[in-house]
């Protein structure tokens, strides 16, 4: 069985760090970008299967990054999980015109991230 891709695209050191403990031991392979030029390069050649994305970001927000993959014909298939501290509702109406598949507000629980990973890829 292929091993299920994740791109993790934070700013914050702790949260890619956190992310990175918790899916590493799950078997999941992991990339990491904490820009949003990065991210886009990353998403290109990577083609991860999900995507957790944060919204503010050096370079390139997460509205404008989701939204450029939600637009290429190649990348649109990438899951996109908003992963930010940006919780109002407007804020995830945004993400949801840009293209965002889901919408989770920091902090987060570990089992939330692990539970919707599953349901998304099935495993």
């Amino acid at each position: 069985m292929k091993q299920k891709k994740i791109l993790i695209a934070d700013d914050n050191e702790n949260i890619r760090e956190a992310l990175t403990y918790l899916l590493e031991d799950e078997g999941y392979k992991l990339v990491l970008a904490k820009d949003g030029a990065d991210t886009l390069k990353k998403v290109k050649e990577f083609r991860p299967d999900i995507l957790f994305l944060d919204i503010m970001m050096p370079e390139m927000n997460g509205y404008e990054i989701c939204q450029i993959i939600k637009q290429d014909e190649e990348l649109k298939a990438t899951y996109v999980i908003m992963l930010t501290a940006k919780g109002q509702v407007a804020e995830q109406e945004r993400g949801k015109e840009v293209g965002a598949d889901e919408y989770i507000v920091k902090p987060f629980s570990p089992m939330e991230i692990l539970n919707k990973i599953k349901n998304i890829l099935d495993t």
